[in-house]
């Protein structure tokens, strides 16, 4: 799909890019007086001594630097909550929640942030939290920024457009937008209303993941990654800058926009993925491949081989697999996996599983197809059939995913949740392998 803004492609590349001629300074990093007075600051996601290969760092040439403001006050945090993630004590039990309304009251993208749960702690840097926004009002003298972490969107109801100090993305269903650390920006919603998820990663940043047997390409392939060209705005006023430090909401007054950066050049940097662009990796024999093969980015732990976030998705697909089950299995995994469900049907659940609504099964809790869909798997015919208008997703995390007080009693929890499994009877029949072996 054609972008309508400018962009530039590439995952983790070192981007050059000026609103105005002559902003981008060359040959040197901080001249000593730049010719268009602007401010030199760098903008550092790593630290100075990261290896090479993962060290992240933009310099920008802004209007103003980023300490013109007025002090920091706490604002209440309404449904927005953060780790460490103690509330309520988490539960075994599988877990699922109808979409998240739309408000009724005026509210935009930062006072619609709903948590739905998370782990690990921001003082830490490590563990995540899961949100959900919903929202039906755009912000325009109002701009956030998340020191805790970077913050992986994924657009289930309207298109948002990102206004950010690198430059303007655009965001819809089908799409995800990631805003590093500390990045400041506006949401304009384009469709008057807005729904989706996030999650806020503490840990270290999304990277594509290694993808070892399966050779050079396949998966997400890096040059389809956008980052936005330089845009500022010049604005001067009665704004509001409210940042995420913490855990907690602080707000300052600030007498401009500070998305007054009028050229850039770097690596850290907000970016934007289209997720039909996915090249699957599939069977073509038999039995069902674990989930891990339809990773989009993952963010490592300090374990090798285990995420502290991996982001999958399951889009439309052909699945030929031969002599097998062709849904998901039923399975208890260590890791802990909270699902969403971008449009379509979901290939392992029959219904109660729709667009906008959750799901949670945390560690060793089981999980899997449904009575009815296990049912019809189970006799289908095994011809090649092609999933299509489906787009889910997982947020895959090494620790238990805790819910919030609110996420445990909000009228969207379906209570009923564990009946779509109770119609899975006994079928065991030992004498069918007797006749089989004497037939």
């Amino acid at each position: 799909m054609p972008d309508s803004l400018p962009c530039q492609s590439g995952f983790g590349n070192e981007f050059a890019t000026e609103a105005v001629a002559g902003a981008l300074p060359v040959g040197q990093n901080a001249p000593q007086d730049h010719p268009l007075g602007l401010y030199t600051e760098q903008m550092s996601g790593t630290p100075f001594t990261a290896p090479r290969a993962v060290n992240r760092r933009t310099w920008t040439y802004r209007i103003r630097p980023s300490v013109t403001h007025r002090p920091y006050e706490e604002i209440p945090m309404g449904l927005l909550r953060s780790g460490p993630f103690n509330e309520i004590p988490p539960s075994p039990n599988q877990l699922r929640w109808d979409p998240l309304p739309i408000p009724e009251e005026a509210t935009d993208f930062v006072r619609g942030l709903v948590t739905m749960g998370g782990n690990g702690d921001p003082a830490v840097q490590s563990g995540i939290a899961i949100h959900i926004y919903a929202a039906n009002e755009s912000m325009h003298d109002r701009f956030f920024a998340n020191a805790d972490g970077e913050m992986l969107i994924v657009p289930q109801l309207g298109a948002l457009r990102f206004h950010t100090e690198m430059g303007i993305l655009d965001a819809a269903p089908g799409e995800i937008c990631v805003i590093p650390r500390g990045i400041k920006f506006r949401v304009v919603l384009l469709d008057g209303q807005a729904r989706g998820y996030i999650c806020e990663n503490y840990g270290l940043a999304f990277r594509l993941p290694e993808l070892g047997p399966i050779g050079a390409n396949g998966l997400a392939n890096p040059r389809d990654f956008l980052a936005p060209v330089a845009a500022f705005e010049d604005r001067e006023g009665s704004f509001h800058l409210v940042t995420k430090f913490m855990g907690r909401l602080w707000q300052a007054q600030i007498d401009h926009s500070p998305l007054d950066v009028v050229a850039w050049h770097g690596n850290y940097t907000p970016y934007k993925y289209e997720l039909a662009r996915f090249n699957c990796i599939n069977t073509v024999s038999f039995d069902h491949p674990d989930p891990s093969i339809y990773t989009v980015l993952s963010a490592p732990s300090t374990v090798p081989g285990t995420a502290n976030c991996d982001f999958a998705i399951f889009p439309p697909r052909w699945l030929v697999a031969e002599h097998s089950f062709r849904p998901p299995w039923f399975h208890r995994n260590l890791m802990n996996e909270f699902m969403g469900l971008v449009f379509g049907a979901y290939d392992a659940k029959a219904e109660g599983f729709v667009p906008g609504g959750t799901s949670l099964h945390n560690c060793m809790a089981g999980h899997g197809p449904d009575a009815e869909t296990f049912e019809r798997a189970s006799t289908a015919s095994l011809k090649p059939v092609y999933l299509a208008n489906t787009l889910a997703f997982m947020f895959e995390t090494q620790f238990v995913v805790r819910p919030t007080a609110f996420a445990m009693s909000t009228r969207i929890l379906q209570h009923e949740y564990f009946e779509c499994w109770q119609g899975l009877k006994k079928r065991f029949a030992p004498e069918g392998v007797a006749e089989s072996k004497n037939g």
